[in-house]
Parts: structure tokens; C-alpha cells; sequence
């Protein structure tokens, strides 16, 4: 299974165990504030910002922080000023990995990604080192079973404007688009009846680094959870590929 697959899992699990702790809601709070600040506070025309309140609804975030976070976002309310930058490394054997952050101190950031890596047996490097290596799309996962058969949720995501849809995963169904008919796919498909697991425009790997071996397979997954622990660390992409039964003994 490829790397977004099964470390989309992982973060499922993860992210019960990050909500308690806060760091949910501290990452969607910053996406929030971006995604006001960048477009706007209206949801109908803000697609970026109705993904985050999605995202804050599903983790159970009170409507008022909703509120605080956009209007800080829109400057209706004082707040401090995020940026988005994007670091890139390598890990453990060879992975490649982008790194997008949300911060309010980019040498802080910077610095504490770095040693992150350095820490994991990884190294940041410089800007372009792996971009080239990933290409932006658009994911959406459906749950198995779905309320429509197979021919019919493959069909519906082909009308709307879907590149592909993977059948063999045994969790769901993984439907992949392009980036600006991201948002046209996954609302059609709600608009069908069809209910989205999970959702998101993210690096797709043109290449994949086999991870063969547990003990290099749980280096690569300490690094990511590491990066991810990281209160100013959105998202993080990699070309890993580690077979299920090895993740099964790490995991």
C-alpha cells in the first residue's frame, strides 16, 4: 500500500490521541485564522475555510472558537499574524519529505524542524531538493461498505471530474483528483448521498521508496509522528512505502 494510504490511518488513530491533548485544535485554529485572512470570511466563496470548519466540526471544536479564529483571521478581532512556509528533507532510508508549516516565528520553526530531523536520522535540506519528486492532488476517501454499489460510486466520481478511483484498499474507497476539481468531486459526491471520510489536497509522490525492512519502517514513522507533534507543522508528505505487514508489526 502507498504512503498516503496507510498514513492516513495512522493519523486517524493519532489524532484521537492529539485531540485530547489540544493539538487538533491548535493546527485547525491556524488554518482557520490563514484561510480567513487569505480569502475571506465567507464560507460560499472560501472553499479552504469551509474545509477547516469541517475539519474543526469533526473535532469537536466550540462554534465560538470557530468565530474568535476567523475574525482574527479577517482582522475583525486582534491576533497574531501566521505566514506559510514549506521546509523539505529527507528521512530515513532515502524517504523524501515536504514539510508545510503555519507559524508566527519562522526561524523558531525552522529551527526546531531542523533538529527534528537531525534527531531522526534525517536532514532538512534546501529549497526544490525533493519538490520535483511530488505533484499536487486532490484525495477523498470513501468508507467501505459505501450506501451506493461499487460501478455506481465509480461512476458518480468519473461524472464530477474524478482522475481515478483505487477499489483494492481494503478500508475504503480512494478517489484522486485534480486539484481544481477537488472541491466540485467531494461536494457532488455529498450531493449524491455519498458520505466523505476524509478529504484533502495533498503531495502525491511521482515515485515510491520501498521501506522493507521494521526497523527502518519505524524510523520513517517516528520522524513523521515527530514532525507532526510539532504544534506549527500542518501537513507533512512523503514517498515512503511500507508494506501492510511490516506496518502492522510497527504500527
Amino acid at each position: 500500500m502507498g504512503g498516503h494510504s496507510h498514513w492516513a490511518g495512522i493519523k486517524h488513530k493519532k489524532a484521537i490521541v492529539d485531540a485530547k491533548r489540544g493539538k487538533v485544535w491548535t493546527k485547525i485554529v491556524k488554518e482557520i485564522a490563514i484561510a480567513a485572512r487569505i480569502g475571506g470570511g465567507d464560507l460560499g466563496t472560501n472553499p479552504r475555510l469551509r474545509k477547516a470548519i469541517d475539519d474543526a466540526k469533526a473535532a469537536n471544536m466550540p462554534a465560538d472558537n470557530v468565530k474568535r479564529a476567523i475574525q482574527r483571521g479577517t482582522g475583525e478581532l486582534p491576533g497574531v499574524m501566521y505566514e506559510e512556509r514549506v521546509y523539505e528533507g529527507y528521512g530515513p532510508n532515502g524517504v523524501a519529505m515536504i514539510v508545510e508549516v503555519t507559524t508566527d516565528n519562522h526561524n523558531r520553526t525552522l529551527n526546531e524542524v531542523r533538529q527534528i530531523f537531525r534527531e531522526n536520522g534525517g536532514n532538512l535540506g534546501e529549497a526544490n531538493c525533493v519538490a520535483w519528486m511530488f505533484k499536487p492532488k486532490g484525495f477523498i476517501s470513501v468508507a467501505k461498505p459505501c450506501p451506493v454499489d461499487e460501478d455506481t460510486l465509480i461512476s458518480h466520481a468519473l461524472d464530477l471530474g474524478a482522475e481515478d478511483v483505487a477499489t483494492d484498499v481494503s478500508e475504503a474507497y480512494e478517489i484522486y483528483t485534480d486539484p481544481k476539481d477537488f472541491d466540485k468531486v467531494k461536494d457532488g459526491l455529498a450531493a449524491r448521498k455519498v458520505p466523505v471520510a476524509d478529504s484533502e489536497v495533498y503531495m502525491k509522490p511521482d515515485t515510491m521508496v520501498p521501506v522493507a525492512k521494521a526497523d527502518d519502517a519505524a524510523k520513517v514513522l517516528k520522524l513523521m509522528e515527530a514532525l507532526e507533534d510539532n504544534d506549527d507543522v500542518k501537513k507533512v508528505h512523503a514517498n515512503f512505502d511500507i508494506p501492510d505487514e511490516i506496518l502492522d508489526k510497527v504500527g
